[in-house]
């Protein structure tokens, strides 16, 4: 199987402008592209699935074992020609100080997948080998194959760099972005806008991909990521669910999905019905909503001025339809959103209490959350991994469903209560990937078919 990983020395090295401009030099080639991104990101994934129009998939080792992360890549790349995963933060970076916890370079070896590393040359010479010879003898499992130079400011500059990286490595440089490229993309307070909020971005990413087969040997990239191939243990046995329909939000309010948890619904015999917050006056026929994450702060005003949708998600929850809400989806079916402006606005009301905007992260990273009470998705005394990210905070008296655990090298740093279930709605500002336990689906779906 062709696939390759690509890594950065740490944030901010040009990682993910490599990563889309490679997957838009592929693409431009006629090839089939599956983009991955390691972790939990939605967002960079909304950029990988614009330009190789197959939906990104998330590895996420803190809520998969390595069986299901091969499953996953198996399942996904199988009529690709070849797989681009996006790493996360430094090649071993990840959750805590353990190189092989969630980290890049972990996810390259369950895969088998050769390593390409992203470095920022600016001001650099000889002294990048030194940092190529370090990533690459700290484990040496790792199959670091190549390296793209960032932020060069001349082609003779790169020369140098490259010159030093292969009489002091055995690692081949294959090009580099020059200082100063005309690409950038806009972000705000949870990085990168997503794709679905954007307009013209099909020009930045041809001019893109030109600068990268203008300065990167994309040939013998393709002839690098020839590897060795993988196999799972894992097997899929889900109970089908037929005549099950459920409806999904999604619009510019409403876009932080895995898209595996869609695509295990509808391998499960379910329906799924696309709808959006902002636009439609009603929620489709469906006999349970599933809501994920988002903007809804940014589009609160919109939200509130649809007011029939509203409704009729309220009218739902009040028949007991089973209604799962992620983050953002948590925040819309409070009675208010107080954006950074201190605007406040109406939403759906099926919580008590609101939403207000903080300037700083109120909760980062992976976490557990151990169910106090039979929820939507799990039965009392259930563990529900996932991750919170997110700059908001629920204002509220309503009763926790959750007790919500941080973890770091085996020892809990943080504690919380989190998650509300009322009638047969569970909001929560956990995000969970269905896979990392099969019963989170089988219970919503058992939980659907109940109150039909």
């Amino acid at each position: 199987m062709n696939k390759i990983l690509i890594a950065g020395t740490s944030s901010g090295v040009g990682k993910t402008t490599v990563s889309m401009g490679i997957m838009s030099a592929l693409k431009n080639r006629n090839l089939k592209v599956q983009p991955y991104k390691v972790g939990p990101d939605y967002i960079d994934t909304s950029y990988h699935t614009y330009i190789t129009k197959r939906n990104s998939r998330n590895l996420d080792s803190f809520m998969l074992d390595d069986e299901k992360i091969k499953y996953l890549y198996l399942k996904n790349s199988k009529d690709a020609d070849i797989s681009v995963i996006e790493g996360v933060m430094g090649l071993y970076d990840g959750f805590g100080i353990d190189i092989d916890s969630c980290t890049s370079s972990y996810t390259s070896k369950i895969l088998k997948a050769p390593v390409i590393l992203v470095i920022d040359g600016k001001s650099m010479a000889t002294s990048a080998a030194a940092m190529v010879l370090g990533y690459k003898s700290l484990d040496e499992n790792i199959n670091l194959r190549g390296v793209i130079i960032n932020n060069i400011a001349s082609k003779s500059h790169f020369d140098i760099v490259k010159q030093a990286i292969e009489k002091y490595t055995d690692v081949e440089v294959l090009g580099y972005l020059p200082r100063n490229i005309e690409f950038s993309l806009p972000s705000r307070h949870l990085g990168l806008i997503p794709t679905v909020e954007m307009n013209e971005l099909e020009q930045k990413f041809i001019d893109l991909a030109k600068t990268i087969e203008e300065h990167i040997d994309i040939d013998r990239l393709i002839q690098i990521s020839k590897s060795q191939d993988v196999v799972s243990k894992f097997k899929s046995d889900l109970p089908k669910f037929e005549n099950v329909t459920i409806a999904i939000p999604y619009d510019k309010a409403f876009n932080f999905y895995y898209w595996d948890n869609i695509d295990m619904l509808k391998d499960m015999g379910v329906n799924i019905k696309m709808f959006s917050p902002l636009n439609d006056k009603n929620v489709p026929e469906c006999d349970g909503i599933y809501i994920g994450g988002g903007f809804p702060e940014i589009f609160a005003k919109e939200l509130e001025g649809n007011k029939s949708i509203r409704e009729d998600i309220k009218r739902y929850h009040d028949n007991n339809k089973p209604i799962y809400a992620e983050c953002g989806g948590l925040m819309y079916l409070g009675e208010s959103i107080v954006n950074k402006d201190n605007e406040e606005y109406e939403m759906v009301g099926i919580l008590k209490g609101k939403s207000e905007m903080s300037k700083s992260l109120k909760r980062f990273g992976y976490a557990k959350g151990i169910a106090l009470i039979d929820t939507t998705i799990s039965k009392k005394e259930d563990i529900v991994m996932g991750h919170e990210f997110h700059h908001s905070e629920f204002i509220t008296n309503e009763e926790c469903a959750y007790e919500v655990k941080k973890e770091r090298d085996f020892k809990i740093i943080k504690e919380w209560m989190g998650g509300y279930q009322k009638k047969n709605t569970l909001a929560t500002y956990l995000h969970t990937h269905f896979y990392s336990n099969l019963n989170i689906p089988i219970n919503f779906l058992n939980k659907v078919v109940e109150n039909k």
